[in-house]
C-alpha cells in the first residue's frame, strides 16, 4: 500500500515512521522538502519526502497532518490531485478565523471526498517514532477506518462513527492543555488548578454535546486519554506553551491550542452555549482580540 501524508511536522513524520514500518510506501509531502528529525530514530528507506504535491495523487490512502492555521490552503491546493482516496485527518484544531473543524474545511474545499476519518489520540510524536505503544480514535467511514487500520497497524485503532465528537475532543484537549500549562504558572495552588481544568472541559464538553457529539467519545482516547496525556505534562507543546505565556515568553513553535481556543469560542456562539471560564482564560492569556 501507498501512503501520502501530508505534512512533515512532528507528527507528519512520525507517522510516516510508523506507516512506513508497518510495510507502506510512504510520499511525505513538505512545502520546503524538509521533515522533522527524532534523535536515536532512523527515516526508514520506504519513505519518499517530496515538496512536489503532484506525487501525493499516486498513493491510496492519504494521511493530512497540516497545521490547522494553513489547512485550508493546503487542501486547496491539493484538491486538483485528489483521486477518491480514503483520507485520514491528524490535525487537531480549528480555524481560528472561522471555528471551523477541519472536516468541514474537507467539505468546502473537497467536497467529492466521500470516505475519511478522524484520528485523534493520546500520543506525543517523538514517543511514537520511537515505537512506545499507543492508540487512538479512528472516527470515520468504514473505508477510511480500514483504510487506517491497514496503514497504522503499529497504532492500536478504536472506531468510532462519532466524527464530530472526535474532532472536538482533539480541538478542545489543545485549549485545555493551553489553559492548564498557564495555570501551571499563574494559578493560586493545586486547587484553583483543579477548578479551572473541570469547568474549561465541562465547557467543552457542552459544545460538543450541542454539536451532536456523543458522551462516549469524551471517555475514549480521543477524549480524556489525549486530555490527560496533553493536560499534565510540560512536553505538550500545548501545555508548554501556556507556561511560556504565563511567563512573559513567546511560546515555542505551533501552538495549536491557541487557535483552538478561539475556535471553540466561536462555535459556543453558534451552538449557543455560555462559555465563560474560556473566555475568561482567553482574556488571561492575552488572546482576545
Amino acid at each position: 500500500m501507498k501512503v501520502a501524508v501530508i505534512g512533515a511536522g512532528a507528527w507528519g513524520t512520525a507517522l510516516s515512521i510508523i506507516s512506513a514500518r508497518g510495510g507502506a510506501d510512504v510520499i511525505l509531502w513538505s512545502y520546503d522538502g524538509e521533515y522533522k528529525h527524532f534523535d536515536g530514530v532512523d527515516m526508514p528507506q520506504n519513505i519518499a519526502v517530496t515538496p512536489n504535491m503532484n506525487e501525493i495523487g499516486a498513493a491510496d490512502v492519504w494521511l493530512v497532518v497540516t497545521p490547522a492555521a494553513f489547512f485550508r490552503e493546503t487542501m486547496r491546493k491539493a484538491a486538483e490531485f485528489y483521486n477518491n482516496q480514503p483520507l485520514i485527518i491528524c490535525t487537531k484544531g480549528a480555524e481560528s478565523a472561522t471555528g471551523d473543524f477541519m472536516s468541514e474545511i474537507i467539505a468546502a474545499e473537497l467536497p467529492n471526498v466521500l470516505d475519511y476519518g478522524v484520528l485523534s489520540g493520546p500520543q506525543f510524536a517523538a514517543e511514537v517514532a520511537a515505537g512506545v505503544p499507543t492508540g487512538s480514535t479512528l472516527a470515520g467511514t468504514q473505508r477510511a477506518i480500514d483504510a487506517g487500520r491497514a496503514v497504522l497497524n503499529k497504532l492500536y485503532i478504536h472506531p468510532s462513527d462519532d466524527v464530530i465528537g472526535t474532532e472536538i475532543c482533539g480541538v478542545g484537549k489543545n485549549a485545555v492543555a493551553l489553559i492548564c500549562g498557564y495555570n501551571s504558572v499563574a494559578a493560586a495552588g493545586e486547587n484553583e488548578r483543579a477548578l479551572i481544568f473541570t469547568r474549561a472541559w465541562n465547557e467543552v464538553m457542552e459544545i460538543g454535546l450541542r454539536s451532536g457529539a456523543k458522551m462516549q467519545s469524551f471517555l475514549d482516547l480521543c477524549g480524556i486519554g489525549d486530555l490527560f496525556l496533553s493536560a499534565t505534562s510540560a512536553t505538550s507543546r500545548n501545555f508548554a506553551g501556556g507556561m511560556a505565556i504565563a511567563n512573559g515568553n513567546p511560546p515555542a513553535g505551533t501552538v495549536e491550542g491557541i487557535f483552538a481556543l478561539d475556535g471553540l469560542i466561536r462555535r459556543a456562539e453558534s451552538v449557543g452555549v455560555d462559555v465563560p471560564t474560556l473566555r475568561e482564560m482567553q482574556k488571561k492569556l492575552g488572546l482576545k482580540k
